[in-house]
């Protein structure tokens, strides 16, 4: 995500995104993931074709479903399909744009996306009929996945089940 802000450098656990997190233009972004779909594509023959991201890049995840890219899916690990900062309009009222199927795993004590916000999403999803499964996993918070795996050990096994299952057609 921070390529264009902070170079292609390896970054270690200490680097720190804030300054670029603001940075970030979403239709870069795009153009970003639609070279390296292409990539992929014409270079290394690969056919399918799966974003994949957490918070804001879950967010961001879920709107490459809406940018041509001919994705097979969409992955995304607790990112709101409400709006983002000022950079993302919610995509709940696009879902009849989708492009592709849409796996989303949410933490039900996410205090920044509320499950209000995920069953709207549901809902959109299935009046567009997209493919999705929306997950949440009740008591668990945002980053669930990550930073606090230890605690969340099965939740985030299940989430990776699905994750592979989704992946895998």
């Amino acid at each position: 995500y921070f390529g264009r802000t902070a170079g292609l450098v390896p970054r270690d656990e200490d680097w720190d995104s804030t300054l670029h997190v603001a940075q970030v233009q979403p239709d870069e972004l795009s153009e970003d993931v639609g070279a390296a779909v292409r990539h992929l594509r014409a270079e290394r023959g690969v056919d399918r074709v799966l974003t994949v991201g957490f918070c804001m890049g879950g967010a961001f995840s879920l709107r490459q479903a809406l940018e041509g890219h001919g994705l097979s899916g969409v992955v995304s690990f607790y990112g709101t399909a409400g709006p983002w900062r000022d950079k993302l309009p919610s995509v709940i009222e696009h879902a009849g744009e989708f492009e592709c199927r849409v796996l989303g795993l949410y933490g039900g004590a996410d205090q920044s996306i509320p499950v209000e916000v995920i069953e709207q999403f549901d809902t959109a999803l299935s009046e567009a009929g997209v493919g999705h499964d929306l997950h949440v996993y009740p008591g668990a918070p945002h980053s669930f996945f990550d930073r606090s795996y230890a605690d969340w050990s099965d939740e985030c096994r299940d989430a990776w089940r699905r994750l592979m299952e989704f992946a895998a057609g």
